[in-house]
């Protein structure tokens, strides 16, 4: 597939004020395909400069943006998901370009990330409020609900479109105004989607984004501004600790998306089918590089043997290769720190014991390419079993009752989600009961939808994205106090 052409059209500077510019100095940083190590193209390298003017548009374009009435907020947001389903095939190649993924997975997330605009275009429409009295009867009492103000979005790399989409879509729905921080590693189709938003009708300094080598020279300007007064992070728990404590200094709203470390459990009353299945789709998806990635594979050792010699089977059959090739299931890692971090976490397993059933090792050659693995035997001290992998490596542990594949599953810091397979209804929702997590998949391996609340709990993060409660992330609560005479 030739991408060239759509290269050569896409705006690749700052967009500040409802205009593309070049940033201070005019420097710029690459954007790399992970498959062959080329150069894609560059796009501006914002200074602290740029970033600071940015949020001075987002605070001097608020009052006027959250006058605007809801129903236009939402023809924009409406517009702009079709704009994104009409140009799905050059988004989808874009992304696949700069970020590795399979062409078709990449066309997924384009649909994904789309009915977030769609959603919320729903929702803005639906803001609510309350009118009570007060329990003396001597007062009314109103509550409505405002936008925020200005929002700092910073997303990660590994889900261009659908982690901006999913911020982006419930700020313009709710009437805030955005700074927006797209990764180093991906940020054409963030580029791409500021286009889209133009054209469906998004008024000049609503949306400003800048594109930079270093998030800490944006983002740390943005945070101390006194300007924002929202930050929704998707990325590290050790990135988000130290944006909390940059929030805390003006007192900021935050909503955060961290680390994962997701248990897939596998009782010994599942459908063994169902559940390797299940496994390929939430451990293979995105090369691996998910925060909803199943890292920690705990199946019953009664069905184990059949459990793995299955899985091994389907993952080790899969198709490796450039993302924009036919054919192509498993794509390469973002990067060389991304290959070195895989390959040394299998390596360490080995090391103490673990048996590879499959792959194990990096692929020669260009690229950032590391087989499709599967692991057994792997020892409690290994740091795989508590280290996000990124990567297509599954580790797989027995165990032979509820309670200790619960003590498993819970054995770590993180809880975003849980996958747990079993036939059994009372015991799918005992068990789902007692995982630590904010999201559990019962019998599949995808959860991941704009119709339902996405977020973690303990270091996973705070606050939820998608369905009805995704908006109430940027609104605030005002109460007015009116005697009754």
């Amino acid at each position: 597939m030739d991408i060239a052409p759509i290269i050569d059209k896409l705006n690749t500077g700052l967009f500040i004020g409802g205009q593309w510019r070049d940033a201070e100095g005019g420097k710029t940083v690459d954007v790399l395909n992970p498959a062959t190590g080329d150069l894609v193209t560059t796009v501006a390298d914002g200074s602290a400069a740029d970033a600071e003017e940015a949020i001075k548009v987002a605070g001097d374009t608020q009052a006027s943006w959250a006058a605007t009435p809801p129903r236009e907020r939402a023809e924009i947001l409406r517009r702009a998901f079709e704009l994104l389903i009409d140009r799905a095939d050059d988004i989808a190649a874009v992304m696949t370009a700069e970020m590795g993924k399979p062409f078709a997975e990449s066309k997924g997330e384009v649909a994904y990330g789309a009915e977030f605009f769609r959603w919320f275009s729903e929702e803005a429409v639906r803001v609510g409020g309350d009118y009570t009295q007060s329990t003396d009867g001597k007062t009314r009492v109103m509550v409505s609900r405002e936008p925020v103000g200005p929002c700092v979005l910073v997303t990660p790399w590994n889900f261009p479109l659908a982690m901006g989409t999913r911020k982006i879509g419930p700020a313009i729905a709710a009437g805030c105004t955005m700074v927006f921080k797209p990764a180093k590693l991906t940020p054409l189709t963030s580029l791409m989607l500021v286009d889209v938003l133009v054209e469906a009708g998004l008024p000049a300094g609503v949306l400003n984004v800048v594109t930079s080598g270093s998030a800490r020279r944006v983002v740390t300007p943005w945070m101390e501004s006194g300007i924002a007064r929202k930050l929704s992070f998707t990325g590290s728990t050790e990135v988000g600790v130290g944006l909390l404590k940059q929030a805390a200094d003006n007192v900021m709203n935050t909503s955060m998306e961290l680390g994962g470390n997701a248990p897939f459990v596998v009782c010994e009353d599942a459908d063994v089918d169902k559940a390797v299945a299940g496994a390929v789709q939430a451990k293979m998806r995105n090369s691996g590089e998910a925060c909803t990635s199943a890292n920690r594979l705990f199946v019953h050792s009664s069905i184990a043997e059949e459990f793995s010699t299955k899985l091994t089977e389907r993952i080790g059959s899969m198709t490796v290769g450039n993302g924009l090739e036919d054919g192509t299931e498993v794509g390469p890692l973002v990067d060389q720190d991304a290959l070195d971090k895989v390959t040394s976490l299998v390596d360490d397993a080995v090391a103490k014991g673990a048996k590879i059933l499959t792959g194990g090792s990096q692929i020669d050659g260009k690229g950032f390419f590391y087989s499709p693995t599967v692991m057994t035997d792997v020892p409690q001290d290994s740091e795989i079993r508590i280290t996000e992998i990124f990567g297509p490596v599954a580790p797989i542990v027995t165990f032979d009752t509820d309670d200790e594949g619960m003590a498993l599953a819970n054995e770590t810091e993180f809880g975003l989600v849980g996958y747990l397979f079993s036939e059994n209804l009372e015991r799918s929702l005992r068990l789902a009961d007692q995982m630590q997590v904010g999201m559990v998949g019962l019998n599949t391996g995808l959860v991941s939808n704009p119709a339902a609340p996405f977020g973690g709990v303990k270091k996973s993060g705070l606050g939820r994205e998608g369905g009805k409660v995704g908006i109430e992330e940027f609104l605030e609560i005002k109460y007015v106090a009116l005697p009754r005479t």
